[in-house]
């Protein structure tokens, strides 16, 4: 089983192994709109500011059983950093009968040789206690700034307005009141 570059059509595939690693670490999947924005933002950005990387089911045709996702982002430039494009790696998971075969190895391998194919000189991540141990032998430490976040309201916003029936018909362009996603749609061609 060898790793490959994604196709737009892996998406929902790459989505399923994405909801097993955010389920391992605990998240709440019941609300399906991360789904339904995950596979959207595989089709609109794959081969732009987005790479995946895959490993094929070796029975199950359509079927993976790994993938390593990650995106580029431009940047302010940095002393560390000139260019002030960076690399963050998410959505790294391998399916539980195929763990410990080296497959997570493979496809994050892929993705970092993605970047640096691209001169992308800082590759962040988050790391679960289950990946940490593969993400150090890869090179990757605590080695910068302390990693903070802030998260605000609008998502319980966007619930509310689900709640009411606001959001629904208008999901699609991000109209309806409390509806704009956190990723906002982009003109990608070029």
């Amino acid at each position: 089983m060898e790793a490959r570059p994604a196709r737009t059509g892996d998406g929902p595939e790459i989505v399923r192994l994405a909801a097993i690693m955010y389920g391992s670490m605990g998240m709440d999947l019941s609300d399906p709109t991360w789904e339904v924005e995950a596979r959207r933002h595989v089709a609109e950005r794959l081969g732009h500011d987005l790479a995946i990387f895959v490993v094929d089911h070796p029975r199950q045709a359509g079927r993976l059983v790994a993938a390593a996702a990650g995106t580029m982002a431009a940047r302010l430039p940095a002393p560390i950093n000139p260019s002030g494009v960076a690399g963050y790696v998410q959505w790294v998971c391998t399916d539980v009968e195929f763990r410990g075969r080296g497959l997570g190895r493979q496809v994050i391998t892929n993705l970092l040789e993605w970047y640096e194919s691209r001169g992308v000189a800082i590759v962040d991540l988050h790391a679960s206690e289950m990946g940490e141990r593969l993400y150090r032998s890869l090179g990757f430490d605590e080695g910068g700034q302390k990693a903070m976040r802030r998260q605000t309201e609008a998502d319980e916003q966007r619930r509310r307005g689900e709640e009411k029936g606001e959001c629904n018909e208008s999901r699609a362009n991000g109209s309806g009141p409390g509806c704009t996603g956190a990723w906002p749609t982009q003109n990608r061609s070029r």
